[in-house]
């Protein structure tokens, strides 16, 4: 049963998103010449958006990037966190509603919820895994040690098996076919 989370979250998180592309405007517009930075209103958006842009710009130049560029990954980053944040609050909105629903079943509903939740946790870490992977984050980054110790398990003996595709990995898509397989079979 899909639950919705509370508007509030979906508002909060496009009213950031919109806040996030008037800054990157803003600083696009002085940063092109468009608006004379010297101006009063090129110094008053320069004020106003420096203190958010300045980190983001030397992310970019260290990452060996092109500064100009500071303005999309703020809008992207916004964006993506906006829609992680959204889908957090609909998972735990969920989450409440089937602790609600599972626990009126007694026992087997209890274990019934606790295996979703392995599962859920499983895929979770699969996702993370390969999306930092994509970001240059792997097996020995301190943070990415969990999402490994979480999934080596299923993923290395399906990776013996599975014949070299070259750069890409099939293994972890592999391995959410055999969770979802499973899943099936024991829910």
């Amino acid at each position: 049963m899909p639950s919705t989370p509370p508007p509030v979250v979906r508002y909060v998180a496009f009213a950031i998103f919109a806040l996030a592309v008037i800054i990157a405007a803003a600083s696009w517009l002085v940063r092109t010449r468009r608006v004379s930075p010297f101006g009063m209103l090129g110094k008053l958006l320069r004020q106003t958006t420096d203190p958010v842009m300045r980190p983001i710009e030397r992310q970019v130049v260290r990452r060996g990037g092109n500064p100009v560029q500071a303005g999309w990954w703020l809008v992207i980053g916004v964006a993506i966190l906006g829609v992680l944040a959204v889908s957090l609050a609909q998972w735990v909105m969920g989450a409440i509603a089937d602790v609600r629903i599972e626990s009126q079943t007694g026992a087997r509903g209890l274990l019934h919820l606790a295996l979703n939740v392995v599962f859920d946790v499983l895929i979770a870490a699969i996702f993370v895994r390969v999306i930092a992977s994509w970001l240059g984050a792997f097996r020995y980054a301190k943070w990415m040690r969990p999402f490994y110790w979480l999934t080596d398990w299923l993923i290395e003996p399906i990776r013996r098996v599975l014949p070299s595709t070259g750069m890409i990995d099939f293994s972890p898509l592999v391995a959410l076919l055999v969770l979802w397989v499973l899943r099936r079979i024991v829910g």
